[in-house]
């Protein structure tokens, strides 16, 4: 494990809520950082190879006053994780926020599928956001924001059994995120009433960049589906995990919705 962003403030002595970002540095999970500095917290996040990413966006973090750090970490082996993860969590005394973003998201058709494939997608996508998520519970418990500490995960509108939408071909990946669904309801009730935890279940917020979802057509195939006509926005989806993890103070155990209305039918 290694750290960028230097030694200031790691005892959170500006005050400011303090945020972990779990796969930070790129796409979605850069637009959730940014948007909790520009409300006002001190954010860490993880990255796994994208270093220079990371770099970019700790610079980012800090134009808006952010006492930011950069962590490498990888989610392949949990119990690593686990390891690695407990000591970026001791490096705050307490903690307000934990956004878990991290996904891998690749194709695995039955026909084609190994156990490997299944096991890595699972221990990406689940198993390790859980150990991870272990290491922060006990700073989490002792904030003192309004509506104490607060946990969102980054869920799938396609992973979700009561919307119907399962999608072809995505078995590994959609079987994780159903566990990491699981995992937001069980850990509502179970760190309550300190500590909150809902999900947000995006449809489209940021299409892939390799792969099926990258042809023009599958993703006008796709977007007819959607009411709304269009793809979200990093965004968008940075503003409901702001809106959960600072604002939703009444609100656990929930999975919003982020589709533009796709789970409609």
């Amino acid at each position: 494990m290694s750290a960028t962003g230097g030694e200031q403030g790691r005892q959170g002595a500006t005050g400011r809520p303090r945020a972990f970002v779990l796969g930070g540095a790129r796409r979605v999970g850069r637009a959730i950082t940014v948007e909790l500095a520009r409300a006002g917290c001190d954010v860490d996040f993880s990255y796994h190879t994208s270093e220079e990413g990371a770099a970019e966006t700790v610079g980012l973090l800090r134009g808006y006053g952010s006492d930011a750090r950069a962590w490498r970490l990888s989610l392949s082996d949990p119990d690593a994780a686990g390891v690695e993860s407990q000591k970026i969590a001791a490096s705050r005394v307490t903690w307000d926020v934990v956004v878990l973003c991290a996904s891998t998201y690749d194709a695995t058709p039955i026909e084609r599928l190994s156990a490997e494939q299944l096991m890595r997608a699972y221990a990406v996508n689940a198993a390790s956001q859980a150990v991870v998520l272990g290491s922060f519970v006990d700073g989490l418990r002792t904030s003192v924001q309004r509506g104490g500490g607060a946990v969102v995960t980054m869920c799938d509108v396609h992973a979700m059994g009561e919307t119907g939408l399962p999608r072809r071909g995505m078995l590994a990946y959609a079987m994780s995120k159903a566990a990491l669904v699981e995992m937001t309801l069980v850990l509502a009730k179970e760190l309550a009433p300190s500590v909150r935890v809902n999900g947000v279940a995006p449809g489209v917020v940021a299409w892939p960049e390799s792969g099926p979802d990258a042809d023009a057509a599958a993703q006008a195939r796709y977007l007819a589906r959607v009411p709304l006509g269009r793809a979200g926005t990093p965004e968008e989806a940075a503003g409901a995990v702001r809106w959960l993890a600072l604002e939703a103070t009444y609100c656990t155990g929930q999975v919003v919705r982020l589709d533009g209305g796709r789970s409609l039918g």
